[in-house]
């Protein structure tokens, strides 16, 4: 019997080329670019979240950010930065996981995880793949002492890990997945300020969609550490969407109920005051977070704003489905 359960509280869960800008966007003073790096990518979307429909891409214009914060590290950290970044992009090329690669980097470096996590993407950027927006893990605190950080950690999402709601995954396609539901955000301006509120990130959001993200790991076993997750691209895999967007105005995502079900029985349960208290702080968080790195985030942007509950192991021949109130379902479902 398909389970009709809909928790409304829960407080406990886990977590070809770039083309060239035709003109650079303005930016604040705050955020212009001191020197050049590779390209990230703007997506500017066309269409109507009110017409029940996702608008698609019509154009890409690139924005070159800033450099990031420095690592700690010492001379001669460069050489281990490239060698992590190659055994990661090793593991995904070949789809075999690699060990992990914290041993690589000075103790607990997060700052060189980043420059590692950089790295590939400036690489992948560089092959043509074509970032779409970011995402955002650990947002749970339970899961935050775990790994011993106090903060989320933040990944990007590229065109190829976007999954239309209903097609199969194939089961090789991600590492050692797992799934979780999210929320997640689409962008209608850019988030260009320093000390941007809440406000700010409201009103620069043009709708919500119902998210399940299929996590995965490069890494051998699961066996991560802070900086193993952040080198592999916060342990990104996958992401689908709902289809019916929704305005903020008709949402209480703080108290939204989530249920992911497997052959109609739950297998995980929560709540947006799971994701750090309500997503919306886990997307100003990112936000933020992107202005002080120099890579803030741009119209069109898709945000997963990270779990609502505990993500849970996915097998071959699998079909999950994530219901959220306010927000409807979404599926993912795996061959054989």
């Amino acid at each position: 019997m398909r389970s009709t359960f809909m928790p409304n509280n829960a407080t406990s869960a886990s977590s070809s080329k770039i083309p060239r800008a035709l003109a650079a966007p303005a930016r604040p003073v705050a955020v212009q670019a001191k020197a050049a790096q590779p390209l990230m990518a703007k997506t500017v979307l066309t269409g109507r979240a009110a017409q029940g429909k996702i608008p698609a891409a019509i154009q890409t214009l690139a924005a070159t950010p800033p450099p990031t914060a420095k690592s700690s590290a010492k001379p001669g950290a460069n050489d281990a930065i490239r060698a992590a970044a190659a055994a990661i992009r090793q593991a995904y090329e070949s789809s075999k996981p690699c060990p992990p690669v914290r041993d690589q980097l000075p103790a607990n470096d997060v700052n060189a995880a980043y420059a590692v996590q950089q790295a590939n993407t400036n690489f992948w950027i560089g092959q043509g793949r074509r970032p779409v927006g970011r995402k955002i893990g650990l947002t749970a605190k339970v899961v935050q002492r775990q790994l011993g950080v106090d903060q989320p950690d933040y990944g990007i999402l590229y065109a190829d890990m976007e999954v239309i709601d209903g097609d199969e995954i194939p089961w090789s396609k991600v590492m050692q997945p797992r799934a979780e539901a999210e929320v997640a955000l689409v962008l209608k301006k850019d988030l260009l300020l320093e000390q941007l509120t809440l406000v700010d990130l409201i009103d620069a959001t043009a709708y919500a969609l119902p998210a399940i993200e299929v996590v995965g790991s490069r890494i051998a076993k699961w066996d991560i550490k802070i900086v193993d997750t952040i080198c592999d691209n916060a342990s990104s895999g996958l992401f689908v969407l709902g289809t019916k967007p929704v305005p903020l105005e008709d949402l209480d995502l703080r108290g939204c109920g989530m249920v992911l079900e497997k052959k109609g029985e739950p297998i995980s349960v929560g709540a947006g005051v799971a994701c750090l208290g309500n997503p919306l702080n886990a997307a100003l968080w990112l936000a933020r977070k992107m202005v002080s790195v120099g890579m803030p985030l741009r119209a069109g942007n898709v945000i997963l704003t990270g779990a609502l509950g505990p993500m849970v192991p996915v097998g071959a021949g699998d079909v999950v489905e994530a219901r959220i109130s306010g927000l409807g379902s979404v599926r993912a479902a795996f061959s054989n």
